[in-house]
């Protein structure tokens, strides 16, 4: 089974990073740089991997609050915990809010379509995304490196495949719940503000 498991990551592992960095992609990004440490993924290709999720995805949310306003999905997002305070944000400080957005774990997908609703410019935008995106990528795909180093510090040289893939798996259930957590946390703060 792990046999298995451990072919579909080396095969189908680079999408899986991609698509997993569409939207709130630590998880992903962090397994993107523990499997290259592990030399399941090429390095450079891991971080690309996670680079063209993380823009492509912000550059999907940012047209579709700038061409899509009017649908349900971005109304969806309009009316979400926070979206009245990215918005904010964004017109106050539309370079700053660009580069940091996506380091405010569960406004990337709001943050995007507020971007795409202010008046901040296409090409500005992208530059700004490609510079976060890069900055991005490298950070969280050096942080699943560096835990993949600790793996191999503290149980030798050689993990095994099935040991590789019960570490990531631990790793990606940890980031999963710390962000869920913390965004669960910044939504209940956020609807107490708009409360009072």
């Amino acid at each position: 089974m792990t046999e298995t498991i451990h072919l579909l990551v080396e095969k189908y592992g680079l999408i899986a990073v991609f698509l997993g960095s569409l939207a709130e992609g630590e998880s992903a990004a962090i397994l993107a740089g523990f499997f290259a440490h592990q030399r399941i993924f090429v390095t450079w290709q891991a971080i690309a991997a996670t680079f063209l999720g993380a823009f492509g995805g912000d550059t999907l949310f940012f047209l579709a609050g700038r061409h899509f306003s009017e649908t349900r999905f971005v109304t969806g997002l309009r009316n979400w915990p926070g979206f009245d305070r990215a918005f904010r944000l964004v017109q106050e400080h539309p370079a700053a809010y660009v580069l940091l957005n996506r380091y405010a774990y569960g406004f990337r997908l709001v943050g995007g379509v507020a971007a795409g609703l202010s008046g901040i410019a296409l090409p500005k935008f992208v530059f700004l995304n490609v510079v976060s995106s890069a900055i991005w990528a490298t950070l969280f795909c050096t942080i699943g490196y560096v835990f993949g180093l600790g793996a191999e510090q503290m149980m030798g040289a050689a993990l095994h495949k099935h040991e590789r893939l019960l570490i990531a798996l631990g790793i990606g259930l940890a980031v999963a719940a710390l962000g869920w957590g913390v965004a669960h946390f910044s939504s209940r703060r956020a609807a107490r503000r708009e409360i009072s």
